[in-house]
């Protein structure tokens, strides 16, 4: 029989899990339109162009730059690859890396790993960015991370699973939220029908719309 009720399913590190899930959800979506949270909006949109970037770069393109703005809008520029994949991987990455920062938060040592992999991210990006921006972005959280690390390992102050929990809530509410859904299929289905009616192999342009509009 189904344990519809979930009775005995959730030890206390399960429980904290999902009362922070749900605190977190709640303060991101109060918070979203305040300055309190634009630094995080910006990483959110660093890893949604990146999802670009990695998408043109896994079905053989150019990616010739990416750009994040202070008005948390940002673009990604490439040169070939599979448009179709291209184009829907800005929001789907931004829910996969979500998902994968989440479930990364239940263990400290996968924490770790991915705050480690989200530096080396950052600091290989510094190298791609188009403006002075993005630079600037990569570098902050390089350091803010660097400052959670030393904390998580040298005080009491343990925050570091906390901050990656965070993080990936942000990211998987970032498609559903950061615009209306009704502006983000049709921003979808019309950049599709263009690159598919078009179909031209000149340099295309990934943008994802500012979260302050």
């Amino acid at each position: 029989m189904p344990n519809w009720e979930l009775k005995n399913c959730c030890e206390h590190d399960q429980t904290v899990f999902l009362v922070m899930v749900g605190v977190f959800t709640v303060v991101i979506l109060a918070l979203w339109r305040m300055v309190l949270l634009t630094p995080f909006k910006l990483i959110t949109v660093f890893l949604h162009e990146t999802s670009h970037a990695l998408a043109c770069k896994l079905t053989c393109g150019q990616v010739e730059g990416i750009q994040v703005h202070a008005n948390e809008g940002g673009v990604t520029q490439t040169r070939g690859g599979i448009y179709w994949v291209i184009l829907p991987a800005g929001y789907l990455g931004s829910s996969f890396w979500g998902m994968v920062l989440i479930l990364a938060s239940t263990n400290l040592l996968t924490a770790r790993i991915a705050a480690g992999c989200f530096g080396v991210a950052l600091f290989i990006v510094l190298f791609v960015a188009k403006n002075w921006f993005l630079r600037g972005l990569c570098i902050g959280f390089i350091i803010f991370l660097a400052i959670i690390w030393v904390l998580q390992e040298t005080t009491t102050v343990r925050i570091l699973r906390y901050v990656i929990l965070f993080i990936g809530v942000m990211n998987s509410l970032f498609s559903v939220y950061g615009r209306s859904t009704t502006y983000n299929i049709n921003l979808f289905l019309f950049k599709l029908f263009y690159l598919f009616i078009l179909n031209h192999k000149s340099k295309n342009i990934f943008h994802c719309p500012s979260l302050s509009q």
